[in-house]
């Protein structure tokens, strides 16, 4: 029997990968500006409802094994429809648009090494990124595997030990109860800090290519939330005791980074910056395994053209095909306001997900009751994402609705030019 590509660990550190992408550095700051010296609850809140997803992700992976994720969950508990594979095309499309920022802001970041550097340098550095990680996904998934344990070990590292040393340095007065928010802002950061969890649903997506997958899958989803978890709540404490609050709002974009001045300098900024772009990398390193994988999946039940089925050394053309979408997405597109609504999408998709998972409860053994709380978490975070969001985008009502509508229209369309039919692993 041939090894399978990961391990316990390595799962844990592609779904570390995933989460601690560039969201934490632009998140902490963006929910600090809102939640104040309280956004490490913010971050709490948000971890725990990332662990009652994780955990219903994690049953409906042992009882419907597919590298599709939550593609292949969708047609498991709605069945063959137009619903279920419209609802699949649209999460692999926000997929898309999500690798397209992450790039784009590994793009920003790295352009700041250069002086006077413009937009040319910064969709260079994103293009160029993308194409590597295409390149080493098509080497396989235990490259995949491997090259995310070393990017993960040293932003971990990293991260670590800013947090530890900056706890030294906090000022007390800032974390002091007279600066506490009203509460209601505490659950509006949630809706913000919730974004940071998001990738763990790709730890899913390794059931057919890990150990042990009835014990490990669980347990490697605990684990990195918890990781996570423990990591954003101590990173939030230190960025909230070393920044006053105005000095938030104002570098509220790469607050992270900005904290680390009165510990360690100028010096402490760029190595944050440049931990920034080692987030970025493993976050496109494990998005790009992930959509590969969901293109092959949506493929093969047929919600997308052939094309995607077909072998490229050991990945799958559908690898090529989606990194081509995401070039012209880099290249013409505003991704700021584009990836918050992606990620309320994704939000309403697990939501979904969750329910379909109550009609199949009794197949995957899991708790009721905790799937019904991670319903009820997923819709109030996507609630608290939109009166967040709406603020700043008044029609993010319209885009969102626009993206079921096109969604629906290639859903109907590819049935009907290729006559195609989702249908259910077996």
């Amino acid at each position: 029997m041939a090894n399978k590509a990961f391990g316990l660990w390595s799962a844990v550190f592609l779904g570390i990968g995933s989460m601690v992408g560039v969201g934490i550095f632009i998140v902490v700051g963006e929910a600090g500006s809102i939640a104040g010296n309280l956004v490490w609850l913010s971050f709490l809140l948000g971890g725990l409802i990332a662990l009652l997803n994780g955990y219903s992700l994690a049953k409906l992976a042992l009882r419907y094994p597919s590298r599709g994720g939550l593609v292949e969950y969708l047609v498991q508990c709605y069945g063959e429809g137009i619903f279920s594979g419209a609802t699949s095309v649209l999460f692999y499309f926000t997929q898309i648009v999500t690798l397209a920022a992450i790039a784009k802001a590994f793009g920003s970041y790295a352009s700041t090494f250069i002086e006077d550097a413009g937009a040319f340098w910064t969709n260079f550095f994103a293009i160029f990124i993308l194409l590597t990680f295409m390149t080493i996904n098509l080497l396989g998934a235990v490259f995949v595997a491997k090259s995310e344990n070393f990017i993960v070990i040293v932003k971990l590292t990293i991260l670590t030990l800013f947090t530890i040393v900056g706890f030294f340095f906090i000022k007390p007065e800032y974390l002091s109860p007279k600066e506490f928010p009203p509460v209601m802002d505490i659950f509006y950061a949630v809706g913000i800090t919730f974004f940071a969890y998001q990738g763990f649903s790709l730890i899913t997506n390794t059931v057919e290519d890990i150990e042990n997958p009835s014990k490990n899958i669980i347990k490697a989803m605990i684990i990195a939330i918890l990781i996570v978890m423990l990591l954003y709540v101590g990173i939030s404490l230190v960025v909230m005791g070393n920044l006053s609050l105005p000095e938030i709002v104002k570098a509220k974009d790469y607050a992270l980074a900005e904290s680390v001045k009165p510990v360690f300098g100028d010096l402490g900024f760029k190595i944050m910056a440049a931990t920034a772009l080692f987030s970025t990398v493993s976050a496109i390193n494990a998005t790009l395994y992930s959509v590969t994988e969901i293109g092959y999946t949506m493929a093969k039940r047929g919600e997308l053209p052939k094309i995607y089925e077909y072998n490229v050394f050991n990945s799958y053309e559908g690898l090529i095909v989606s990194t081509v979408l995401t070039i012209p997405l880099i290249l013409f597109l505003d991704l700021s306001e584009i990836t918050l609504i992606a990620s309320i999408i994704v939000l309403l998709v697990q939501g979904f997900v969750h329910i379909g998972h109550l009609l199949k409860i009794d197949e995957t053994k899991a708790k009721k009751i905790l799937i019904i709380f991670s319903i009820f978490g997923t819709f109030l975070v996507a609630v608290f994402s939109l009166i967040y969001v709406y603020k700043k985008l008044p029609t993010v009502g319209i885009w969102i609705l626009a993206s079921f509508l096109l969604a629906f229209l290639v859903e109907v369309l590819l049935r009907y030019f290729t006559g195609r039919v989702v249908s259910k692993q077996t």
